[in-house]
């Protein structure tokens, strides 16, 4: 099957094949196996159908401007999976193996990798509790799965400013809650929102803070950046915020090139009065923001274009990303892998 690479959205495709591993709870992790890609049999009182004990990752392979085929910092994919794992009570995935994992799977789906600048390989890994349980308590069994599929930009358009509504009724996270994991749980509850802001003719909803109602927490499933007279701002990871790995790395990335970057609770009116915005994720990459509107008052940023700071930082990161720009942190993880040409 022929791929319109130049069509591609973020949409699912069944791929060739898919890494899974299992484990007893009180066990030790044994390596897994590469199986075609295929569904899975699952008893009904699984833990992760009854009780929600699960989580994911989010990870893309890219092919570099060298042919090759690389990852991007996927030790912190592996080390967020661990403590997402201690936090639902699950057996973590020693860092080698998923490491070891999630390049098998890739170089086993090479042929489905874009070309450069066509998209990425979105990677899904998966950890739940497959095991039946009776009762809220561990699950006696757990599977660890990967699997991939060829994506391109996660918002309509690209590179093209987005518009965002501020949410008064709903909250993603709460303190002393899951919400700095990927527990599958905290997704589910932003989808009805979501629908019903993209009916209204927004991109996405950004979620602020469940105890004063003003602190911006993130947008959908995306960290948020704000820019103020050249000074870059996040909200701070207060346990409420998914640590993003690509939020990690915009920081690192904007420090290196001088802008002063302050994480701190970032008030929805001092966003309204900012000078450019966007938002950040494995997904999402850098989405530029072009309006935000928070009930009547909706606030346009830089002319509804893409602002200079959002162009520059996402020039710099997709750059390293692809290694079309030198790799100065040590980022980028190549796949050891046939020289396939592209599907």
């Amino acid at each position: 099957m022929a791929i319109d690479w130049d069509s591609l959205t973020f949409s699912f495709t069944a791929t060739d094949i898919m890494y899974t591993a299992t484990c007893n709870q009180g066990e030790e992790w044994q390596k897994g196996e590469l199986v075609p890609y295929g569904n899975i049999s699952i008893s009904p009182a699984a833990g992760v159908l009854n009780y929600g004990q699960g989580l994911f990752e989010g990870m893309k392979a890219q092919r570099s401007v060298n042919g090759g085929i690389v990852l991007f910092r996927p030790e912190r994919n592996g080390k967020r999976l661990t403590d997402g794992a201690l936090r639902l009570g699950m057996p973590p995935v020693p860092l080698e193996m998923f490491l070891e994992a999630v390049e098998e799977v890739v170089a086993a789906n090479a042929r489905w990798v874009p070309p450069t600048g066509k998209g990425a390989l979105y990677i899904r890994p998966v950890l739940w509790g497959s095991g039946p349980i009776l009762g809220v308590a561990p699950a006696p069994e757990y599977t660890f799965m990967i699997y991939v599929c060829p994506v391109g930009p996660y918002f309509k358009g690209g590179m093209h400013p987005i518009a965002l509504k501020v949410s008064d009724d709903h909250h993603r996270a709460a303190p002393g809650g899951s919400g700095a994991v990927k527990a599958i749980g905290n997704y589910a509850p932003g989808m009805m929102p979501s629908k019903n802001a993209k009916k209204e003719g927004f991109a996405e909803i950004i979620y602020l803070d469940s105890v004063e109602h003003k602190y911006i927490e993130e947008v959908g499933a995306a960290n948020f950046f704000c820019v103020k007279d050249g000074v870059i701002y996040t909200p701070e990871l207060t346990g409420t915020i998914l640590p993003g790995i690509t939020r990690a790395s915009i920081i690192d990335l904007a420090r290196h090139r001088g802008y002063e970057v302050i994480e701190e609770r970032v008030d929805i009116d001092f966003v309204l009065e900012s000078d450019e915005c966007f938002c950040a994720g494995t997904a999402a990459v850098i989405s530029p923001i072009g309006a935000i509107c928070k009930g009547e008052i909706c606030t346009t940023y830089c002319n509804n274009q893409v602002g200079p700071v959002t162009q520059e930082l996402y020039d710099a990161l997709t750059s390293i990303q692809t290694q079309t720009a030198a790799d100065e942190f040590g980022w980028i993880r190549a796949v050891p892998i046939p020289n396939l040409p592209a599907k």
